[in-house]
């Protein structure tokens, strides 16, 4: 999603050998050895990419499966296969990866920094990746094929799959120690490099949304570890933990797994959050409604996270009280993302706004995630949850959050950073046939999956009796629009751009943008910031 950044012609009067083209080695071993964050940044988008285009691709199958009752192209446990497959390479795959690609990206050049704390552990995080996506794919092609347990990976499933069970256990490994190293770059990053004058509460919020996430991350992904390695014990080496019969209990894994799996939701669209902060007051041409309360919010939002985890499990036969505790609680975290949204609409509120995709990206991130928002109240009520659990309702929903939330800010992110990355501007019209083709096809997929939802129709079901066909055939057809969509934007609008073809982008290419990322040339030097940048008391521009 990013591009290989070209070299600028430019010279600033230094001859220093490491100075912009001079210090960007060339050839396999200037991205096999990177240390620079921007190429790492780049990496990361176009593993992020890829991994996309690969589960978007499990997901056209499932679609295609599901076009019309009976059963057409694949079999059960295929499709289950494909659906597990699809889950697990598009979160820590593809929305993962590619908001750590724009942490290394923007936050050295947001904060005035000359690069990540720690290059070389930065090189190795982004290199861990890559082994352990190969090892997740290549899982269909071991014995008893792909794991079949859907996305959560439940106990007692897990403990009767195949040697792919254990293949993808390793590789998440693998992909968790690789967010964790990411996690300590971003936050001593952020804590200890920002330009003098750069105080916490006057840096942009993208960096703030990242500092939090990455605390996050440091605090659940070793849940995570933890929950799929008692799995392989007691796959291998005769624990039961989670296996009834040597007296295990299938619920603690939910337990354990959901203590991960809620803030994770929020790892994958906090960033967004922050992207979605940058564009929107530079495009109202306003400072930012309420910069405190957004990052107290974000805050709030985190550490609510932690205390919600089992209204996933209302069907699990929890207490009543139980019950009442987490639907309370998850109602609660509605406030401070109700906040954001407030504080959002509230800068463009008499704004002098313009519509260029950036801006058309950010505000349909916010109206369909608005959406996702309300069925995420709705199913936090139990009595209701208990009706519609598991079925397409929460499908829909958490589509709307990750979908319209976390992919929609990476688009906006995308054409409003781009120019800056490239040095070239994107096509103005091909990003607005994107963004209504992907808007329109996107709700043209999810939305009709509410009423399947509602009319009681399971997930993960490979056939379904007559009565659900068409809104089936309707969501089909949305979802290879928007994979068109998908391809449309890499082929007319990424690869122009990685190519160097369009107009050379000014050095701000927005009028209202402000930050230190504006104060560099575009394309951004190989190095920047190499003599950290002095703010002045308002911290929005570069002294001299």
């Amino acid at each position: 999603m990013s591009a290989v950044l070209p070299h600028p012609a430019h010279d600033d009067g230094h001859d220093h050998a490491h100075d912009h083209d001079h210090g960007a080695p060339h050839g396999w071993r200037r991205w096999l050895f990177a240390t620079n964050h921007k190429d790492i940044g780049t990496m990361y988008l176009l593993f992020s990419f890829t991994m996309f285009i690969l589960g978007g691709i499990m997901a056209l199958v499932i679609r295609a499966e599901l076009f019309q009752p009976g059963l057409q192209f694949v079999n059960p446990d295929l499709f289950n296969q494909l659906t597990t497959m699809h889950g697990l390479i598009m979160v820590f795959g593809a929305i993962m990866p590619a908001f750590v690609g724009f942490a290394n990206w923007m936050i050295p050049l947001q904060i005035g920094a000359a690069d990540m704390a720690f290059a070389r552990m930065n090189n190795l995080s982004f290199w861990l990746l890559i082994p352990a996506a190969i090892m997740l794919a290549s899982s269909f092609f071991m014995p008893g094929g792909a794991p079949s347990t859907g996305w959560t990976l439940y106990a007692p499933l897990t403990l009767q799959m195949g040697p792919s069970m254990d293949a993808g256990i390793f590789a998440m490994h693998i992909m968790g120690a690789s967010s964790i190293m990411g996690s300590i770059n971003i936050i001593v990053t952020v804590l200890n490099m920002r330009a003098p004058g750069m105080t916490l509460m006057k840096m942009p919020l993208f960096a703030w949304t990242w500092l939090i996430t990455a605390f996050l991350l440091i605090a659940v992904m070793p849940v995570l570890a933890g929950a799929i390695t008692m799995t392989l014990t007691d796959r291998h080496f005769g624990t039961s933990f989670f296996n009834p019969a040597g007296g295990g209990d299938p619920v603690m894994y939910q337990h354990i797994f959901w203590f991960f799996g809620h803030p994770e939701v929020y790892i994958m669209i906090l960033p967004a959050f922050g992207i979605i902060s940058a564009i929107i007051p530079a495009f109202a041409r306003k400072r930012l409604f309420g910069y405190a309360s957004m990052v107290y919010a974000t805050a709030s939002i985190a550490i609510l996270s932690f205390i919600v985890w089992a209204h996933h499990m209302f069907t699990s036969g929890m207490p009543v009280t139980g019950q009442l505790f987490f639907m309370y609680a998850t109602m609660l975290i509605a406030v401070p993302t109700g906040v954001k949204i407030f504080n959002w609409i509230a800068t463009m509120w008499k704004g002098s706004m313009t519509f260029e995709t950036p801006m058309l990206f950010a505000i349909g991130f916010i109206f369909v995630f608005t959406m996702g928002g309300f069925t995420g109240l709705i199913l936090a009520m139990a009595p209701i949850d208990i009706q519609i659990h598991d079925t397409y309702y929460v499908v829909a929903h958490f589509h709307y959050v990750l979908v319209a939330g976390s992919l929609y800010a990476m688009f906006a992110g995308v054409y409003y950073w781009g120019p800056k990355w490239t040095g070239v501007m994107y096509s103005e019209t091909r990003g607005k046939i994107h963004f209504w083709g992907s808007l329109i096809f996107f709700n043209v997929t999810f939305f009709p999956m509410h009423f399947l939802g509602l009319a009681g129709m399971p997930r993960r079901y490979a056939d379904y009796p007559m009565q659900f066909a068409d809104f089936n055939a309707i969501a089909s057809i949305g979802a290879f629009g928007f994979g068109f969509m998908q391809v449309y934007f890499f082929l007319f609008v990424v690869v122009p751009m990685m190519r160097g073809k369009g107009a050379p982008a000014p050095q701000k290419p927005w009028e209202g943008a402000e930050g230190l990322e504006w104060e560099v040339p575009s394309p951004a030097p190989f190095h920047t910031f190499e003599t950290p940048p002095k703010l002045n008391a308002a911290a929005t521009r570069v002294i001299g």
